[in-house]
């Protein structure tokens, strides 16, 4: 008998532990518990469905609605988190298709072509190497008769740099799209190119350059990037000379885990030991576009200025590799203005009158990219590159 209670109550606990979790999160959403929000899920939650008096409205009120719940109902955030975690930690795998599970710890980028760049399933074709040739020769040409000197800067990835870390069974193509790209490039115009990938492989042997959580270059990895790119500047600005490595102290800082770790609702599981350079003198530059900055660099739009007017202007197109060499860039321009696109704007450099500019792309976008050519009808004349076969 009491066998035959003790199954009663689990039975009975069972099925009210059960009914719990089917009325706790729509009872959660009306109270408006726990929701998440779309910084968290990094994109727009769907809106709660309008509903008209029409047949239309009415028949798609049902799917509307479905997708406005899975969206926002009760403790979603909590139950993301707790399903990401327990595929790391049970079964050992990434719970995003977006990022690849590396080696000790290591977390890598795998959207945008980034494992195409890596793996590289399909190189370029000679056609489309005389694309890229082609727009940015015209390009250089373009600001050439301007007298502006011009630096195309290719970033490499995380994986490019670090590729002993990838799991073993992604394979490396034994030649890449940046390599097929400088290599043309080196042959067939005379476009500055920097690639940055010699410089980072030199530097990541004194420290680690790179976060294990996050897709991009850590402070010590942005520093030696600006070094590379002012370098590479002063042969056409022989005043510009890169900050001494002296003027910064470095602090590890441990944190929790950053952009890829938030892509898997990982921050408070895994952790990043973060390099920070303090600076020992005070900075020159300053933003003052826009007024409330991203701390991050992550701004759109961003101008910065130093009180001596004598120094250089510069425009720089970027992606999210350049927002960390921002702080130290902007040190050597009396302005400069960086913008978060890959194609450079004839508008712009009108408007800005600038000395340099600065074309950065990284590495995986080569895999998803058409270069745009706003030069192509100006007559500037590149050279005759390759139009055939195959490289």
């Amino acid at each position: 008998m009491q066998e035959t209670g003790f199954h009663q109550r689990f039975d009975r606990t069972l099925i009210a532990v059960f009914l719990l979790m089917l009325v706790l999160p729509p009872l959660g959403t009306v109270a408006g518990l726990q929701r998440a929000t779309p910084e968290e899920e990094n994109r727009p939650l769907a809106p709660f469905p309008t509903l008209q008096m029409t047949w239309a409205s009415w028949r798609a009120f049902p799917t509307a609605f479905t997708r406005y719940f899975e969206d926002n109902f009760a403790f979603r955030p909590a139950l993301v988190r707790w399903q990401a975690a327990a595929r790391v930690k049970a079964l050992d795998v990434s719970p995003s298709t977006a990022v690849v599970k590396g080696r000790d710890g290591w977390w890598f980028y795998a959207d945008d072509g980034a494992m195409q760049d890596y793996a590289e399933v399909r190189p370029f074709t000679v056609a489309e190497l005389e694309g890229w040739r082609r727009a940015l020769q015209d390009t250089s040409d373009w600001l050439a008769a301007r007298g502006i000197a011009y630096l195309f800067v290719l970033a490499p990835d995380k994986h490019q740099v670090y590729p002993e870390y990838m799991p073993a069974a992604i394979r490396p193509a034994a030649r890449s799209r940046m390599d097929q790209l400088v290599e043309h490039l080196a042959r067939y115009s005379t476009v500055r190119v920097l690639d940055l990938r010699p410089a980072l492989a030199r530097a990541k042997a004194g420290d680690r350059i790179y976060h294990r959580t996050d897709t991009h270059w850590n402070e010590l990895g942005a520093f030696v990037a600006y070094t590379e790119i002012v370098d590479a500047l002063s042969q056409a600005r022989p005043g510009l000379r890169p900050m001494p490595p002296a003027l910064f102290s470095p602090h590890h800082v441990r944190s929790g885990g950053l952009d890829l770790a938030r892509m898997m609702r990982l921050t408070h599981v895994l952790e990043e030991d973060d390099v920070t350079l303090e600076w020992r003198r005070p900075r020159q530059a300053s933003i003052v576009e826009p007024l409330q900055p991203n701390p991050h660099g992550i701004d759109a739009r961003i101008v910065t200025t130093t009180p001596d007017a004598a120094l250089p202007r510069a425009v720089v197109f970027r992606d999210s590799f350049a927002s960390a060499v921002i702080p130290f860039l902007a040190e050597h321009f009396s302005r400069a203005l960086y913008l978060w696109q890959h194609n450079v704007d004839p508008a712009v450099i009108d408007s800005e009158r600038p000395d340099v500019v600065v074309h950065e792309i990284v590495g995986r976008r080569l895999s998803t990219l058409t270069p745009y050519n706003p030069f192509a009808e100006t007559g500037t004349g590149p050279g005759d590159g390759l139009t055939s076969g195959s490289e």
